[in-house]
């Protein structure tokens, strides 16, 4: 992270003379050459400034190749049910028409309706969007034969590189057989993200894609293609962190980074399988990068949401993973290489005694709206005031594993109606007579 501070990064301006930045030219091309060397395509941009930006330039270099061949009607962008849902926004913002592709019960991409569907749309046929694993936690078995069928009726392949650190160092998206794809070098590669950003999305293409890059009016003002960011190599001043961390990893590092996030997925899968089912699986029994806990089942049998089990988590010192998200009702826990063993147990344990208080409601012990999950999180102000009215203890809400009591986050809010905030709406903004009577004042 030291990189960024230096003013030789920091300050520079983006329009800034090409003999004036000529380090950060080096670091880019440098990073850009590791960047094709790991994904097998030809080329790079660097510069969308999101993994969304991103999908936009790849779609955007997608439909400059074929109207190029002058096949202006190819429009159609299929895509699978599981994808990410900035994909069919994407696509829509390049003007393709969106028809969406089956999964099986596995959650791979159904092959039977993705025949029928390029059968049916092959002259119109623009893309494929896919994302490799599936965001159901699977690698799709027949992902080549998807890029082969798509290919014969001469539409490309638009990989989601979403979750490319499931592929570094084992297969990459050429091998697979995509055209274009997005990386995340604020997943995959290092940067952090949260919070907002900043992110950096460059997108990598095959050769016959490389004259629809993303271009500038200042590089090539008659290029095909235009910007999709304001500066010609977007997020510039961050991509010193991935430059470092693919120096030091080095190639071993990279698939190993890539193994432990498969591994520690797969450890999460078996050790709460018994507590909440996996959804999806391969035919071994394992899973990609993520997996898909079904919490429906509690929630079918006695009442539990997947929004009880995420409050309640809080209460265990984590934010809750994704929710009900691609599959409604469910948890997706993708853990990614950073997790350390004890970290992974820690979470493993909590969703493990959180299953065992929802035993308590369904041995009749206590009911749904009266058990400690309902009424999740428990903030310092609700443990410790005088009158204690629960039908179970201070020392379950607040402590239900020992290892809380030492050290425990306290949230600053308790439970929230989360559906009732979203439909009303509330300013809390002082009112605009306030401004001006604050304005004549000065």
């Amino acid at each position: 992270m030291t990189p960024v501070t230096w003013p030789e990064f920091a300050n520079i301006h983006p329009f800034s003379p090409a003999d004036q930045r000529a380090g950060y030219t080096e670091m880019m091309a440098q990073l850009s050459e590791w960047l094709s060397e790991i994904t097998d395509y030809a080329g790079i941009s660097l510069q969308p400034n999101s993994g969304a930006q991103g999908e936009y330039a790849g779609l955007l270099a997608i439909q400059g190749y074929h109207i190029a061949r002058g096949d202006t009607h190819r429009t159609i962008c299929l895509v699978p049910s599981s994808a990410h849902g900035t994909n069919p926004a994407s696509a829509q913002m390049v003007g393709l028409d969106v028809v969406v592709i089956q999964c099986d019960s596995q959650g791979n991409i159904d092959m039977a309706d993705l025949a029928a569907k390029v059968e049916q749309y092959s002259d119109r046929l623009s893309c494929l969007m896919i994302t490799y694993p599936s965001t159901h936690g699977v690698f799709e078995t027949e992902v080549q034969a998807a890029c082969d069928l798509v290919h014969q009726h001469g539409g490309q392949i638009y990989l989601d590189g979403a979750n490319l650190n499931a592929q570094v160092g084992l297969t990459s998206p050429g091998i697979i057989g995509s055209d274009v794809s997005h990386l995340n070098l604020h997943k995959t590669f290092c940067i952090p993200h949260g919070g907002g950003g900043p992110g950096v999305g460059p997108i990598g293409v095959a050769e016959h894609l490389l004259p629809y890059m993303p271009s500038h009016p200042l590089l090539d003002p008659d290029a095909p293609v235009g910007p999709v960011s304001a500066a010609p190599f977007g997020s510039a001043m961050i991509l010193p962190i991935s430059w470092m961390y693919i120096r030091m990893m080095g190639p071993d590092g990279l698939t190993q980074a890539t193994e432990n996030a498969i591994l520690a997925a797969n450890y999460i899968a078996k050790r709460v399988k018994d507590a909440f089912p996996v959804l999806y699986t391969d035919a071994r029994g394992f899973v990609a990068h993520e997996c898909i806990l079904d919490t429906r089942v509690v929630k079918d049998a006695v009442g539990v949401t997947v929004d009880d089990i995420a409050k309640r988590l809080i209460d265990y010192g984590f934010h809750a993973p994704t929710m009900s998200w691609p599959v409604a009702g469910t948890m997706m826990i993708e853990p990614t290489e950073s997790e350390s063993l004890a970290e992974l147990d820690r979470f493993c344990d909590a969703m493990i005694a959180i299953r065992a208080e929802i035993a308590e409601i369904e041995a009749g012990r206590v009911s749904a709206d009266d058990s400690v999950l309902r009424h999740a999180p428990y903030t310092v102000e609700a443990v410790t005031q005088e009158v204690w009215e629960r039908p179970f203890s201070r020392t379950q809400a607040a402590f239900p594993v020992a290892a809380l009591k030492t050290d425990r986050y306290w949230p600053p809010v308790g439970r929230i109606d989360n559906v009732f905030g979203d439909r009303n709406l509330v300013c809390s903004c002082p009112p605009v007579s306030e401004y001006a009577e604050t304005t004549e004042v000065a």
